[in-house]
């Protein structure tokens, strides 16, 4: 799934909290509750305070604007937290589901309002996921099909030179405040700014595009309109480069590391859980070691006698993993998920009907990233895989990519998602739609990678080193998040010591197979966005838990499609609710 910017994680307001008790799917439609009432004003809230997020969850809302990125409009966001919360205080459950939704509110919630009295949530600039990337991604999912959908993208783009405008604001407030991000997120940032203006950048050619469903041309003034509202965009971030080179780049930090205080607060904020730092440090060192070592047992059963990199060179040579062309490519994403959702459907996983629907598309973008954005609320945008395809790229391996495909779609985060969106008959719309915690959702989708491994979806060796190259990365980032940010030592094969940047490089090089520039960007994502790489495998490690224990209570009779039933049914919960809902 796309990284976009998730909620936020401390402990619980109130240690009295009552403890989340696993939900019972219910035979009819469950009665909503005075719980499910405050849950649903906050989403009400919270949709008007950020019309980016209507938009992914498929809410009409203000759906041509965008976020107040001012002082302001965090502060308000942090007192919706506070008012909500102290609804909450006196909400009496009345049963186990409104149980997990105090406790999944309360961990939440206070986090947000945590995070914002820290100052990081307004201050933060990165590669992934800060302002100046959600305001830009927000167009790939307006829809185009008619000349009014046009013409709200049109006040959308006029409105985002205010959006980035207030964001400026926030930064200086917080540099003031003697938080500003590091020099490196700044540089990177502003070299992605580049790429979004010109006349080959994203905003020119996303108006010198615009067709209606049917292929049409907008009408001449409403293309015209729609130029203009593009070339502000466009000078909006051209502006935005210059304030970062002129008023902040030299009062950046050179140091990446935040320290082991606000990285707690950080790793909380992404997993929902509290984990103890060098233990699961440690454990990505080994688990890092286990995987090279499968790597190369794999290896030769590809190339025998060979290494690792000569069986990825062999497999790049081999037409059998081999697509030429986005069109192909797209085909053969839509292919597998269809396929999967066929074969697991009934026998490891309930699949309603809507569910059974997922578009694969290519992305509008260049950036060479796989993601997800689920299906509205009334499945009339169904869910998507999209593939961000880096231009000039033709030919496709899709060795390196099967266990992607099965992440993305079924049976990661589409059955993930719009199963829990799907649940309107459960949950509330809080939990069906607005709560993401990343250790949730990119934990099952690591974990639905490993699954299609057991159930033998990977056993072609080529496959499966493409599933070991994917994990071998996924632990790599456990090791240089924490041990950056925390300060512990290096690993022996760096030479130890204090961590560097070239150390840092040499170490994700040894355990990456990707291309020099996908390395680089995934290096300057872990030093610029502290604990949120780390949640998959840290994720993937606690579903894993979660379904052994599950498995050794209930012994033989034990039901695989039962525990994917009841554990999605839940929602994304932070993972320390999760567990405790599990639990009997």
């Amino acid at each position: 799934m796309t990284d976009s910017p998730t909620m936020t994680d401390v402990s619980p307001a109130a240690d009295s909290s009552p403890a989340p008790a696993s939900p019972r799917t219910p035979t009819a439609p469950r009665t909503p509750t005075a719980v499910d009432a405050i849950a649903e004003r906050h989403f009400d809230a919270a949709m008007q305070h950020s019309p980016i997020d209507a938009t992914y969850l498929g809410v009409d809302v203000r759906q041509d604007e965008l976020d107040d990125f001012s002082p302001d409009g965090y502060r308000a966001r942090a007192d919706l937290a506070r008012a909500t919360l102290a609804a909450l205080e006196t909400a009496e459950p009345v049963d186990d589901i409104d149980r997990v939704t105090i406790a999944a509110m309360r961990e939440r919630l206070q986090l947000d309002i945590d995070i914002h009295e820290a100052g990081v949530d307004m201050g933060d600039v990165n590669v992934l996921a800060s302002p100046m990337q959600s305001v830009r991604d927000v167009f790939d999912l307006m829809p185009t099909d008619t000349a009014e959908q046009w013409a709200t993208i049109t006040r959308r783009l006029r409105a985002l030179p205010t959006a980035l405008e207030q964001w400026r604001t926030s930064l200086l407030v917080t540099a003031d405040n003697g938080h500003v991000s590091a020099k490196r997120q700044f540089e990177s940032c502003m070299k992605q700014c580049d790429d979004l203006v010109g006349e080959d950048g994203f905003f020119a050619t996303f108006a010198a595009g615009a067709r209606t469903a049917d292929g049409a041309e907008l009408p001449e003034s409403a293309q015209a309109q729609l130029s203009e509202a593009a070339l502000g965009a466009a000078a909006a971030y051209a502006a935005l480069k210059t304030f970062f080179g002129t008023e902040l780049l030299h009062r950046a930090p050179s140091e990446d590391a935040v320290g082991r205080e606000r990285y707690q607060l950080a790793s909380r904020l992404f997993l929902g859980a509290t984990v103890d730092l060098e233990e699961t440090y440690a454990w990505g060192q080994q688990e890092t070691a286990r995987i090279a070592a499968e790597m190369q047992r794999t290896a030769e059963r590809i190339v025998p006698g060979g290494s690792v990199k000569d069986a990825i060179k062999a497999l790049g040579e081999d037409p059998t993993y081999q697509l030429h062309g986005t069109d192909a490519l797209q085909q053969w994403m839509q292919t597998k998920a269809d396929e999967v959702m066929d074969l697991l459907g009934g026998t490891h996983f309930d699949i309603p009907d809507p569910v059974r629907t997922i578009e694969c598309r290519i992305a509008p973008t260049h950036t060479g990233g796989i993601y997800y954005t689920g299906p509205s609320e009334d499945f009339s945008r169904p869910g998507r895989m999209w593939w961000s395809v880096p231009k000039g790229v033709e030919t496709f391996g899709t060795w390196a990519e099967l266990s992607t495909v099965y992440h993305e779609g079924v049976p990661g985060h589409h059955l993930q998602v719009a199963q829990t969106t799907y649940r309107a008959e459960l949950l509330n719309r809080w939990r069906r739609m607005l709560c993401w915690v990343s250790g949730h959702g990119e934990g099952w989708a690591l974990y639905a990678e490993r699954l299609m491994v057991e159930l033998g979806y990977m056993d072609d060796p080529g496959n499966y080193l493409g599933f070991l190259d994917a994990q071998s990365l996924r632990a790599a980032r456990v090791v240089l998040d924490i041990g950056i940010h925390c300060g512990f030592e290096a690993p022996a094969e760096v030479g130890g010591g204090e961590w560097t940047y070239d150390k840092a490089w040499q170490y994700l090089s040894a355990h990456c197979n990707n291309d020099e520039a996908t390395r680089r960007f995934e290096l300057d994502r872990y030093l610029g966005w502290p604990g949120q790489a780390p949640s998959y495998k840290i994720g993937e490690r606690i579903w894993m838990q979660l379904r052994d224990e599950s498995a050794a209570r209930e012994g033989d009779s034990f039901d695989a499609k039962a525990f994917h039933r009841r554990a999605l049914d839940i929602g994304s919960v932070g993972l320390d609710v999760l567990a405790e809902a599990l639990r009997p």
